[in-house]
């Protein structure tokens, strides 16, 4: 047993999961990035960027971009520039906002992204190649009762 989670709490094994859960998702992504960079030469958040784009095809505000990427604007400005200059995505002036501009993927960007979304998909199916089919269902019905019991809390307290 973790001796710090042994000796800070009467829980350790909650502790233990929750340790587990983070390491697991840590070695995932980190395995994710480097094939990124190797196989594509790209990064994550260009990569989580871009996946926003292609669920909306006809582009989103940079202000949304940063919304659900969760990130600051000048990182999004930043990787736009990047992506841009790639021929990747374009922006778009916005009717109304002379200050607002929209992205879309472009042709190619759609084409680049999804070659890059099929090697993700089978980055993550391989990462879990370990689980037999059932182990898999049974481990994603019992982190959807902890995600539910969050939410749960979360509308409680709104």
């Amino acid at each position: 047993m973790d001796m710090e989670a042994q000796s800070h709490s009467s829980h350790p094994e909650a502790l233990r999961l929750w340790l587990r859960m983070l390491t697991c998702t840590q070695l995932v992504e980190k395995q994710v990035r480097n094939n990124l960079r190797e196989q594509f030469d790209t990064t994550l958040p260009r990569f989580d960027l871009m996946a926003q784009l292609q669920r909306n095809p006809d582009g989103l505000k940079m202000n949304e971009l940063s919304r659900r990427m969760m990130v600051t604007g000048g990182n999004v400005t930043g990787i736009t520039d990047q992506l841009v200059a790639e021929g990747l995505v374009e922006r778009m002036e916005v009717d109304g906002d002379r200050r607002a501009y929209r992205v879309r993927l472009t042709a190619h960007g759609r084409k680049t992204f999804d070659a890059m979304a099929r090697q993700h998909e089978d980055w993550i199916v391989s990462s879990f190649d370990v689980l037999t089919a059932q182990e898999v269902d049974a481990l994603y019905k019992l982190l959807g009762k902890v995600k539910e019991h969050h939410h749960a809390k979360t509308l409680e307290i709104l």
